[in-house]
């Protein structure tokens, strides 16, 4: 048995999340972390809601609360809807706990402490009405290369071309839009990443089997240009983990906070001793997972995330925990995603273009969203969701694959040996054909699913679950039973067990449908096959079972083209 850590991108609190944000990190971490469990691992999977910067306070302001409030309403609200999706997280943090403040803190004190964090006098603007310094991307202007009125303070959107705030024309804040603004000197301090430089790259090139996207932007980062960067760790905002050296001061820091992208990463280990403190463990049993002096060295660490986020995680976040000079788990594979698109356009947080989480759950149940999400992950390259796809996928994978298989079997059983398995006999060439088809096809899916291979896996799925079906046409028991009941019996009785199979298989991708199968065959048994003969005789005869209800239904024209309309603007 493997020790395994796993952790998500951690979403941001500002609002709910659409089906591209999710597909990008939390939905295939749960993936793999459902299927480690299913073959017999120790797993911890840890995410949590991102609650800090500037975006959390305007989200607050313009909901009309103080933004404490704010983030813990949020959180609940995103907790509901990782449930709703059947995200199986060990446990689901807040960046704002107790716990990351004091590791955050922790952290930058041994940084401070090995000569890699040093004081940086810069230029911000200030907005007088706001009281408040402003980050670049909260200054608005006009473009002094392009002309265009809605240039941010770190980039033109229309001709690309990258700013600084004082070289907008007629800058304001996008705040409150006041004009009055003025430059002033302020102190931050700065996590000097460019000491670290080889040692990051020396540990990037040792991980041979990441994906290339990952490496790609990893060493991009690392050598293009001007090469890594020092990072400013610190902003003078009002909410945040307050900058101090672990518990001590940090003079003339006061009435500053770390960086949301300082404390973010560092919630993943925080998380874990919040899953440690909900469960009245002691510290041990979260260090176990994080601290190679304590047990960590044992532990295989996957995190799972969007391309944008991969600097951050391959970069930054090492850094801190290579500079603090402390016996801190690395991430052994780093798992990025490309996009996934919209409808011929973008996802669109602000203009409400494409599906909301909420949205989804509230015309589909999350098997049919896992499914088509998880089989057609940006893995290679983006991809797109078009609802003709999305209803095509449904109904042919979900439905007249898997769906059909087991209405089949369940109500013919039914009619013909009183909802009970029959007594199986010797098998024939045929089921030996089967038995040998699924062995070789459940290596493959193991292969893909060990290697996250995400589409991979779900097309490997997707076979064994037509060989299933091949086999239950080809060897048509409604027609065998008007000569030979023995040989029907012994074709029903594996294709009951067959069901049970599938829904151990299929339970990383499709985990309600999976309980669903399992339930309507009274079975409690989720021991991952190993031998298939033997698992295609595991329910015994005379085993009572359920017909279950429809495991999935099909999308109609008239549904997809109402939901294409719905959710191709601006959201409620």
């Amino acid at each position: 048995m493997a020790r395994i850590l796993i952790t998500s991108a951690i979403p941001y609190i500002n609002g709910i999340k659409h089906l591209g944000n999710l597909v990008g990190s939390q939905l295939p971490a749960d993936l793999f972390a459902r299927y480690a469990r299913g073959r017999g691992h120790e797993v911890m999977f840890i995410c949590a809601t991102d609650e800090h910067g500037t975006p959390a306070e305007l989200a607050a302001a313009k909901a009309g609360q103080p933004v404490a409030e704010y983030c813990a309403e949020m959180h609940a609200v995103q907790a509901e809807l990782a449930n709703g999706f059947r995200l199986s997280f060990d446990h689901f943090g807040r960046s704002s706990s107790t716990r990351n403040h004091a590791l955050t803190q922790h952290f930058a004190g041994k940084l401070y402490d090995a000569g890699l964090i040093e004081e940086v006098s810069e230029k911000q603007v200030f907005s007088i009405d706001d009281n408040r310094f402003l980050p670049d991307r909260y200054i608005t202007g006009t473009c002094p290369n392009c002309g265009n009125t809605s240039a941010r303070g770190d980039q033109c959107e229309e001709c690309t071309k990258q700013l600084d705030p004082t070289d907008l024309i007629n800058p304001r804040s996008s705040i409150s839009g006041s004009t009055n603004l003025e430059v002033r000197e302020t102190k931050h301090l700065y996590l000097k990443q460019r000491n670290l430089r080889d040692k990051l790259r020396d540990w990037i090139k040792s991980k041979k089997d990441w994906p290339l996207l990952t490496t790609s932007i990893a060493l991009k980062w690392l050598d293009d240009g001007d090469g890594l960067q020092d990072r400013g760790i610190t902003r003078d905002l009002h909410w945040g983990i307050p900058v101090r050296r672990g518990a001590a001061p940090w003079p003339g820091m006061e009435g500053k906070v770390f960086y949301v992208w300082f404390d973010a990463p560092i919630e993943y280990i925080a998380g874990t001793a919040e899953w440690a403190d909900a469960h009245g463990r002691p510290d041990a049993d979260w260090q176990r997972w994080w601290r190679t002096d304590m047990g960590a060295e044992d532990v295989t660490y996957y995190q799972f995330m969007g391309k944008d986020n991969v600097p951050f995680h391959t970069l930054s976040f090492p850094a801190t925990i290579l500079g603090s000079g402390e016996p801190w788990k690395l991430v052994d594979y780093l798992k990025s995603f490309n996009y996934l698109n919209y409808d011929g356009g973008q996802f669109s947080t602000s203009q409400g273009r494409g599906v909301f989480m909420d949205q989804a759950l509230s015309i589909l149940p999350s098997d049919y969203w896992r499914w088509w999400l998880l089989s057609h992950a940006p893995e290679s390259a983006d991809s797109e969701f078009t609802w003709e796809n999305f209803q095509a996928s449904v109904n042919k994978d979900l439905a007249d694959v898997l769906g059909n298989l087991v209405s089949r079997v369940t109500k013919f059983c039914a009619s013909k040996f009183s909802g009970e398995v029959p007594a199986a006999g010797e098998y024939g060439a045929r089921e030996e054909e089967l038995i040998a088809a699924l062995s070789s096809g459940l290596e493959a899916y193991q292969s893909a699913m060990d290697k996250i291979q995400v589409r991979r896996g779900a097309e490997e799925l997707r076979a064994l679950w037509v060989l299933g079906n091949e086999y239950l046409q080809s060897a048509a028991p409604w027609s065998v039973i008007k000569t030979d009941e023995a040989q029907a019996k012994t074709i029903i009785a594996l294709s009951l067990n067959l069901i049970r199979l599938y829904a151990i298989l299929s339970r990383p991708f499709i985990p309600d449908a999976a309980e669903a199968m399992m339930a309507a065959m009274k079975c409690d048994d989720w021991t991952w096959p190993s031998d298939i003969a033997a698992d295609l005789r595991r329910l015994p005869a005379g085993h009572s079972f359920d017909v279950p209800e429809n495991l999935f239904r099909k999308i109609t024209d008239e549904e997809r083209a109402a939901w294409a309309a719905k959710f191709s603007g601006k959201r409620d």
